[in-house]
């Protein structure tokens, strides 16, 4: 087989819009299903499931009549969930080659697929096809793969094939393999499809055994094309789309949703699905975002984030139900949407003496019922900010590094400065414009030595113009207990403060 040489598969889901809809809904696969369209009373069935269809159920039924039938499970038509199946089912079929040409109908997701040159990452064709089925059956998504070197035969013989089942046509086998596939696997218009009606032809094999110069007389150029599509000669100038990897998922709910553990049960099966999709790009989840449609035409937004990107569900899970928890909507919930942020995968490897580190799932977790009590803002790393006033830092979100770095030990001990939160007012008095005595929390104190002041000021462009006065002070009761501690005198309000301990 030459590398160089076309080849095409050709990947068809069929009742698209109801395989959309199932994908989610794992508990109704089992019964019969109809996805409706248009608005009452004029709603029609737009797509069914194979259940549906051993009924006797067609598509354009209205609703009275699919009322008729029992235990049917009507569901209406999402292009929402629709859009994130079909971004679903190009990225399964990205992981195989980069070029792909998309081009579905209402109803039918079809895409051709050029693996040309594929052979030595995912061995013969045959086997190229049953792994992407694989990935298909993965995604709860049933669908059919045809083979072929030339783009519009694998695109017939894959309308011509039943669901889960490869058809792979050999080099110059084309015409054969099409013969018997009916003539409805082409688009032909109606007036097409009536003289050959006339003509008693219904197969491809038929209409390619037509000459074709008398063709071409009655029925002019069109004919020539069909009769070339027929032998599988047709050729064409594929055009691959590039479809943009995103991992979101989106399902509307058949009732409104109040409680919580309803929800969890859907998210649950979202997040699988993105977990599925991220780990064929060999990616984890890095944050993941539920977006909830409420009632009033509101949203409800939360993100949660791991310390490590990862495909734990039940890490997921326990922080989205402890977010939720925490910031619970404010009305019944009628759709559900979730967007994961992919990250890598990567792990830091220790020494052999060096010690195991704690699980991050079991630190997320623990984050997340720390935040629930406190705040988002009050949990993370203090980091300090580019200013002189006291207690300049904010607390940033928890990472852990993907190197460690090494500890600096000092060579000699420092002291401790131990802030006080929130710092106490006192009272001083003041010696040449210098601390002589305080009183701090019923003891006076006499000071030995005063290091100081430090003037520090900032923010003068905007009312929360601030300016302090810092003492270090060695001070002493008359028991003869020490104190070394750090006041402030606010410039602006003119009081004294003790702000911290020296140890």
């Amino acid at each position: 087989m030459s590398i160089n040489s076309d080849l095409f598969a050709a990947l068809l889901v069929r009742e698209f819009p109801a395989q959309a809809l199932l994908r989610l809904r794992s508990e109704l696969r089992s019964q019969p299903c109809v996805v409706m369209e248009g608005e009452p009373p004029l709603q029609q069935v737009a797509s069914l499931n194979v259940r549906a269809s051993s009924l006797g159920i067609t598509r354009c039924m209205t609703k009275v009549e699919v009322d008729t039938f029992p235990a049917v499970v009507v569901l209406h038509r999402s292009s929402d969930e629709e859009n994130s199946t079909r971004m679903a089912l190009l990225e399964c079929a990205g992981c195989f080659s980069p070029r792909i040409e998309d081009c579905s109908e209402d109803g039918v997701f079809l895409c051709v697929i050029d693996i040309a040159g594929t052979e030595k990452l995912f061995g013969q064709p045959q086997t190229l096809a049953k792994r992407l089925l694989a990935r298909l059956k993965a995604l709860s998504i049933a669908g059919c793969i045809a083979i072929s070197r030339n783009r519009y035969a694998a695109i017939m013989l894959a309308k011509g094939t039943p669901a889960r089942h490869i058809k792979v046509i050999p080099r110059g086998k084309e015409a054969a393999e099409l013969a018997p596939l009916p003539l409805s696997v082409l688009e032909l218009s109606e007036e097409e499809a009536e003289t050959f009606s006339l003509w008693g032809i219904r197969s491809l094999g038929l209409l390619a055994a037509l000459p074709e110069k008398e063709l071409i007389a009655r029925m002019g150029q069109s004919g020539k094309r069909l009769r070339q599509l027929a032998r599988g000669e047709m050729p064409h100038l594929f055009q691959p789309t590039e479809p943009v990897f995103s991992l979101q998922e989106r399902m509307e709910l058949e009732s409104p949703v109040e409680l919580l553990d309803a929800l969890m049960f859907v998210a649950n099966i979202m997040l699988k699905q993105l977990i599925l999709r991220a780990t064929a790009r060999i990616l984890a989840l890095a944050s993941v975002t539920i977006k909830l449609t409420l009632e009033h035409a509101t949203t409800h937004f939360s993100t949660v984030r791991s310390a490590l990107p990862t495909t734990d569900r039940q890490i997921w899970i326990s922080l989205l139900h402890l977010e939720l928890e925490a910031h619970p909507p404010q009305a019944a919930i009628l759709a559900v949407a979730l967007e994961a942020e992919p990250g890598s995968t990567s792990k830091v490897q220790l020494g052999l003496f060096s010690p195991q580190l704690p699980e991050h799932s079991r630190l997320d977790v623990t984050l997340a019922r720390i935040r629930a009590l406190v705040g988002n803002g009050n949990v993370g790393c203090p980091a300090v900010r580019d200013t002189n006033q006291i207690d300049g830092f904010v607390v940033k979100p928890f990472c852990i590094p993907t190197t460690q770095a090494a500890e600096i030990i000092p060579n000699s001990p420092c002291p401790a400065m131990r802030m006080l939160r929130p710092a106490e007012t006192i009272f001083v008095t003041l010696e040449s414009r210098r601390p002589k005595l305080f009183i701090f929390r019923g003891s006076r104190y006499e000071v030995e030595n005063a290091y100081g002041p430090w003037l520090t000021s900032g923010e003068w462009w905007s009312p929360n113009l601030w300016g302090y006065e810092q003492w270090d002070l060695i001070a002493r009761t008359v028991g003869g207990n020490v104190l070394c501690c750090c006041l402030v005198r606010d410039r602006m309000q003119n009081d004294w403060r003790m702000v911290a301990f020296y140890d």
